[in-house]
């Protein structure tokens, strides 16, 4: 009520004759219109002239009121696109055939209170309106058409939405006029500010821009679509590079510096939200600057059209995307305009004046005298030459569809009060019901468009894409080149249909990624500045652009390229190999040439050489030597349960038999030459009994920790997925790794006992020099054994097998060589030194040697010898 009391007190100053000063300042003293009359008014809001304020008022005097100072081509042009839609629809049968329309046009100036003034005029009938009183009697008024820019719709929908009258507007796109709330008689046969902006985004997501300027103008319009626009293009992975504001005022210096700062950017799209004036005033800002391949990209084919007056603007619009709602197209309005004239329709206030700005000329009046240079106006004058302000999209118009949507409205509420028998007439309707109709119309245009509007009152449409290309004939003009549905949507994305052969350029900050390399972001870059790096082994990308490496499945490992992955093959060692074969072989012939030296001692077991140092464990020794060879086969081919358990311990077991055996050997050269008293304890050790006790208790309490081993926790098959990355070695796990180090443990042990015993006892006499043999062999097998260690640590894959194999089979070849080759030289090479002669003879020197060693000995020591027996 206080927006009524406050218009009301408004319109009522305007109205007082008192006042017609202040009166003459806000408007023009003459208001021209252009009515034409119908059984139902049409009215029609339109920015034909522009009005100025002329002489600034210094307060002394009442102003001049405003002149118009130019008339807008495009606005009239609408203007007469209206009376066409009008004019066509009264010659339709089909479409409201007993009525006729009529129509009244009213210049709002492109001003505020222009518009205001116009339309409370056409509510209420009068020159000077008075809100809430009409004194017009005839025909019905419909619904109003306007007006051009959102700022002037937004205070007509202030005022019609309290009478619930309709409004259609053809060029007001602010998102705000949706809230039904405030304006709830306000509808527009475009989309609000949100779709398109919504639908320029989804292009840019579309084309994989992902680097792009956003230039926006410093008003509610800029700063909403803007904002919009980046909340949609971040989650999509597009970063801004610069969000530059252009001042809604005009401001050269602030143009500059924005003109400036694009020379700097590296992004190739730009994506607008500028009014018509600042859009051109900064492409000529660009023009002759060294900023070269970027695409602009606008809600509107309006800018580029704009700016195609600018000479040599080609060169900076080249490859320029924009979108355009699909409206109906006026057929046959072309021809229209062509044959308009002044004397056709002389109710019409305003041709006469935009025909004097349209064709440079003056109108003779009955007082004028001919001024040199003046053309006068005949009024055959053709609007067929004449440049359109955007020739592509002359026969698109908004207004045209506009007045479609309120004549369907009105033909379906007609039509629906006749099938309800209520009698009504086309005079006797209100305006909220024809707004209730117009809100639910659905209808095709005559060119097969779908025209209906959303719960918000905007209309529910396509967009068309437009691209700025250049013929070869160098003319630059815009192409279509697709469409977007907003209606056809996944989620948050719209539907972009394009050409199939359209070509555009990238826009990024860095290069894509291949596949087979990830991005690494930039130390203080948005994320869409990275760099990219090679995925590591194991891992792979399988697209362009990953954020990062996946991991190959344990059953497969990445390709050389690292873009995809291959299944792992299964490897051991295995006898068919080379390696595995020829380790097998020398296995073999270990144990052949073991089995063979016992049978030489075997044949000659009575010579001195075999029953010299106890050759029971020489058989035992022999024995073991030909197992150890031979559990080295355990090792290779796939392992098993049954190997698995097998492997380890056979080969801790006869490897402690042999080096007990050695040891027992090593102990008896070395008591025996302690012996100096018949039947001392000393002599009761060098029994056979006792060396084969040594051998048992040894082997005995290996057996009983491979046992426990076994009985806690067994070696198992398992898959080594780590070793090797293109393999899955299949090897024995030891289960227990403490048990299982006990056992090697021990044998080292062991073994360097026996090496310590033996390297003591190696200057003792010897008549086939057995001490030494002794110390070399096992000097050689813990050689062998130590250098295994950290080649086993280092060896991956079924190579640690090989090592093991190999340390195996070594040590057996040593001890075997280092003791029994010897002896089976003499043995088999040199029988002579093999009789009880030469070895009583080699005794006899023996004993002189020990006595010496004897009496050197007790000398230093200053005992008396006791004489051996």
């Amino acid at each position: 009520m206080w927006l009524c009391a406050f218009i009301f007190a408004f319109f009522v100053c305007l109205s007082g004759s008192d006042l017609s000063g202040p009166r003459a300042w806000i408007l023009p003293r003459q208001s021209p219109h252009f009515d034409r009359p119908g059984d139902v008014i049409v009215g029609g809001s339109f920015s034909i002239f522009h009005f100025s304020d002329g002489t600034p008022s210094d307060f002394t005097a009442p102003p001049t009121g405003l002149q118009t100072s130019s008339a807008s081509m495009w606005g009239y042009r609408v203007t007469q696109s209206f009376v066409f839609a009008i004019e066509e629809i009264n010659r339709s049968a089909h479409l409201l055939p007993n009525l006729t329309l009529g129509f009244s046009i009213r210049n709002s100036g492109d001003s505020v209170h222009g518009a205001l003034y116009e339309t409370m005029g056409f509510l209420t009938g009068q020159k000077e309106p008075i809100p809430n009183y009409t004194c017009q009697h005839g025909s019905p008024q419909a619904a109003l058409v306007g007006d051009t820019r959102s700022s002037l719709s937004v205070s007509m929908a202030r005022l019609l939405g309290l009478y619930k009258f309709p409004q259609v507007s053809y060029s007001s796109s602010l998102p705000s006029l949706s809230d039904k709330i405030q304006f709830p008689s306000f509808l527009r046969t475009l989309t609000s500010d949100i779709t398109s902006s919504h639908a320029v985004t989804q292009l840019i997501i579309h084309f994989q821009w992902s680097w792009v300027i956003i230039l926006a103008q410093d008003d509610d319009f800029g700063q909403q679509a803007s904002s919009l626009a980046t909340q949609q293009l971040s989650p999509a992975g597009v970063c801004i590079e610069y969000h530059l504001h252009v001042p809604s005022y005009q401001s050269l210096g602030k143009i500059e510096e924005t003109v400036q700062k694009m020379q700097k950017c590296t992004a190739k799209v730009v994506l607008v939200f500028l009014s018509n004036l600042n859009f051109q005033l900064i492409l000529r800002g660009l023009l002759g600057v060294p900023v070269s391949g970027q695409v602009w990209v606008s809600k509107g084919t309006l800018h580029m059209a704009l700016a195609l007056t600018i000479p040599g603007i080609s060169q900076v619009l080249q490859g320029t995307f924009g979108l355009l709602y699909h409206s109906s197209r006026a057929i046959g309005f072309p021809e229209f305009l062509a044959h308009l004239r002044p004397s056709q329709t002389p109710e019409d206030m305003f041709i006469k004046k935009f025909w004097e700005f349209t064709f440079d000329c003056t109108w003779p009046y009955q007082n004028s005298t001919v001024t040199e240079g003046v053309q006068f106006c005949t009024g055959n004058e053709s609007l067929k030459n004449k440049p359109h302000p955007f020739p592509e999209v002359s026969k698109i118009d908004a207004a045209y569809t506009a007045v479609y949507s309120i004549a369907h409205a009105l033909h379906n509420m007609l039509a629906c009060e006749h099938q309800e028998r209520k009698g009504t007439n086309s005079h006797n309707f209100h305006s909220w019901q024809l707004l209730h109709a117009l809100k639910k119309v659905h209808f095709k245009t005559l060119d097969g468009i779908k025209i209906m509007f959303d719960a918000n009152g905007d209309l529910v449409t396509k967009f068309d894409i437009f691209q700025g290309q250049k013929t070869p004939a160098g003319v630059f003009h815009l192409v279509h080149v697709g469409m977007i549905d907003p209606q056809v949507s996944s989620g948050n994305k719209m539907m972009v249909q394009l050409k199939e052969d359209l070509q555009v350029p990238t826009s990024i900050c860095s290069e894509s990624c291949l596949p087979g390399f990830s991005q690494v972001p930039r130390l203080g870059a948005p994320h869409c500045c990275f760099d990219c790096s090679p995925c590591p082994e194991g891992q792979f990308t399988d697209q362009r652009d990953m954020k990062r490496c996946l991991l190959c499945p344990k059953e497969q490992y990445s390709s050389h390229t690292r873009d995809h992955c291959l299944p792992r093959t299964e490897i051991f060692l295995a006898f068919e190999e080379p390696l595995g074969f020829v380790l097998a072989l020398v296995a073999l012939l270990l144990a052949g040439l073991a089995v063979l030296v016992l049978g030489v001692f075997l044949k000659h077991r009575d010579t001195p050489v075999v029953r010299a140092n106890n050759r029971t464990l020489s058989y035992f020794l022999l024995i073991s030597l030909s197992l150890c060879a031979l559990c080295a086969l355990l090792f290779l081919g796939r392992p098993t349960v049954t190997t698995c358990l097998l492997r380890q311990t056979t080969f801790a077991v006869v490897f402690t038999v042999a080096v007990s055996s050695v040891l027992a050997k090593t102990l008896t050269v070395v008591l025996a030459f302690r012996v100096t008293r018949p039947r001392s304890r000393i002599q009761i050790c060098l029994s056979p009994g006792t060396s084969t006790f040594v051998v048992l208790i040894a082997s005995l309490i290996q057996v009983v920790l491979c046992g426990v081993w076994l009985a806690t926790s067994p070696p198992f098959p398992d898959k080594d997925m780590i070793s090797e990355p293109q393999h899955i070695v299949i090897q024995c796990q030891e289960g227990s790794g403490a048990t299982f180090f006990c056992v090697l443990g021990y044998l080292g042990f062991l073994a360097g006992g026996t090496f310590s015993v033996a390297f003591l006892a190696r200057g003792l006499p010897d008549i086939f020099n057995e001490t030494k043999f002794l110390t070399f062999s096992m000097l050689l097998f813990c050689s062998v054994w130590t250098a295994f260690l950290p080649l086993y640590h280092s060896a991956r894959g079924k190579s640690t097998v090989a090592v093991e194999i190999f340390s195996i089979l070594a040590s057996t070849a040593g001890l075997l060589g280092g003791i029994f080759i010897p002896k089976c030289y003499i043995i088999l090479l040199k029988p002579e030194k093999n009789t009880p002669a030469w070895l009583k003879q080699g005794y006899c020197a023996q004993q002189e040697k020990q006595g010496e060693m004897l009496q050197r000995r007790y000398k230093f020591s200053g005992e008396s010898p006791e004489p051996n027996i």
